[in-house]
């Protein structure tokens, strides 16, 4: 299933609409996010797990389990770097993920894992991510359940053109993905 990543939740601080989608599947042992995104700006300063991808040009994908307190967080760079955490919220409780579990997700990028100062232009990019659902569904294994509760993103928080688009709405007065109540649902096939 294809999902348009193309809200944008402040228009009037933050119009930049880069185009964005994000194609999901899953093989009943990974979740494959397979991202798509053509924007004016570049940017991939974090080389290395668990720092500031959010800052760079980033997909995210936030995901909970229903009737589960935490929810995941798995925000990646154009360029493969990522925040992997279980959080209850943006700062409560939040457990990143230990480098043996980051090592089991897959990533491949468009561009190689090395630094991007910011660049103007057209730029046209791909990050493609599997995710254990071991890791996901770490209470409910073997046997998952079919509905996660999700919301996308793109943002690129210390570019030229900040923006944070969004799959789901989110109804608040500034930025801020760490929402659960606003999340949407996905039923995995």
């Amino acid at each position: 299933m294809e999902y348009k990543i193309d809200k944008v939740n402040w228009p009037e601080a933050f119009p930049e609409k880069p185009e964005v989608s994000v194609e999901v599947s899953n093989n009943h042992e990974f979740l494959h996010l397979h991202y798509r995104v053509r924007g004016a700006q570049l940017r991939a300063v974090t080389t290395e797990d668990q720092g500031p991808v959010w800052e760079d040009s980033c997909v995210e994908f936030f995901c909970q389990v229903p009737g589960e307190p935490y929810y995941m967080n798995f925000e990646t760079n154009c360029i493969g770097a990522m925040v992997a955490s279980r959080r209850k919220g943006r700062a409560e409780d939040v457990r990143p993920l230990p480098p043996e579990q980051m090592a089991q997700i897959e990533r491949r990028c468009t561009y190689p894992r090395q630094a991007i100062a910011e660049q103007d232009g057209l730029f046209e990019w791909e990050v493609e991510i599997k995710i254990p659902l071991s890791l996901i569904f770490a209470n409910q294994a073997p046997a998952f359940p079919q509905v996660l509760r999700v919301n996308f993103y793109k943002c690129a928080d210390k570019t030229k053109k900040p923006h944070f688009l969004s799959w789901q709405p989110i109804p608040l007065p500034k930025p801020d993905f760490h929402c659960p109540q606003f999340f949407g649902e996905i039923v995995l096939e």
